[in-house]
């Protein structure tokens, strides 16, 4: 392959990656779990649809790599895989917040976009 194609290669796959990313509804479920690992019930609830809506949102996220799943017992638990989709995702949720003119949104609020994950404290070396 020459350079265009690989190119051409990565195209696709970012234009699929920017695809995933273009419903509301992903977005409003990878905001409920970026705080952390939650059953579907919980993100159901906190996103506001229906639960085959969520469902089918949650699986198609889960199969792009974007989010781990994992069973226990009758639940499905999703939590964020790919950590540089929240990146991603807070950069142009503020960016798009900090232009919109006719209802500014305090900056309290727009730092609620995709919370970063408050990183664990590190250990002191003796």
């Amino acid at each position: 392959m020459n350079g265009m194609d690989e190119m051409d290669r990565v195209f696709e796959k970012v234009s699929g990656y920017f695809s995933l990313l273009a419903e509301p509804t992903r977005l409003k479920i990878l905001h409920a779990l970026c705080d952390g690992e939650k059953p579907v019930g919980t993100v159901v609830e906190t996103v506001g649809s229906s639960q085959t809506n969520v469902s089918r949102h949650l699986t198609a996220m889960y199969r792009a790599g974007v989010l781990s799943r994992r069973k226990e017992a009758n639940l499905v638990f999703y939590a964020i895989e790919d950590e540089s989709v929240i990146e991603l995702c807070r950069t142009v949720c503020v960016q798009v917040a900090s232009r919109l003119e006719d209802n500014a949104l305090p900056a309290s609020m727009v730092d609620r976009f995709m919370p970063q994950a408050t990183p664990a404290p590190r250990r002191r070396s003796r």
